[in-house]
């Protein structure tokens, strides 16, 4: 498994497969088949990842291995947050997902961390997140990494209204390289 690396536009088909395997295998035994196939229609076509990927308001990070795409998070910076988050520029991390056989192997963690950083380095105070509500799994991950709660919305699932939880924490303070001729 190598780092995390922003996406290249000639990923978008590969991406586009990903994302909707590990909304899938994420979501798939929750909800119905129906509500599955109009939100990954929406949300994961190759066109649509073409597009997100030459959005410079969106910082997609991926993992590989091999040649294969196995892990992504996207992160939005500079749109605008719901009322409940509270901080400077706030940034979204929109997606982070994993296939299921990197599970407990760091590449979540991995990515995190650069999408933090990544926030951090483009001058974001805070970075906020939705989670469902019925995904303990999501949820623990996120409150180790610092992540509160600080209120909910409604995210629609095909015509499916669930709701999310909002998380939010402060983006990791820049650190300044020390110099040794003048130490801290």
């Amino acid at each position: 498994m190598r780092p995390p690396r922003p996406a290249r536009p000639d990923e978008a088909p590969a991406l586009a497969a990903l994302a909707e395997e590990t909304f899938r295998a994420t979501f798939g035994a929750a909800n119905t088949r129906a509500d599955l196939d109009l939100h990954c229609a929406r949300a994961y076509g190759p066109a649509q990842q073409a597009a997100e990927l030459a959005d410079p308001a969106l910082l997609t990070l991926v993992v590989t291995e091999g040649e294969a795409l196995v892990a992504y998070a996207q992160l939005r910076l500079g749109a605008a947050a719901p009322a409940c988050v509270r901080g400077a520029r706030p940034a979204e991390l929109c997606r982070l997902y994993a296939l299921p056989s990197l599970h407990g192997r760091g590449a979540g963690p991995a990515l995190l961390t650069a999408g933090l950083t990544a926030a951090a380095a483009r001058g974001a105070g805070v970075v906020w997140l939705g989670v469902w509500e019925h995904n303990p799994r999501a949820r623990h991950f996120y409150a180790r990494a610092g992540f509160v709660e600080v209120g909910a919305h409604t995210f629609w699932l095909g015509t499916d209204p669930q709701r999310d939880l909002i998380l939010q924490r402060p983006a990791p303070a820049e650190e300044t390289p020390s110099d040794p001729k003048h130490p801290a």
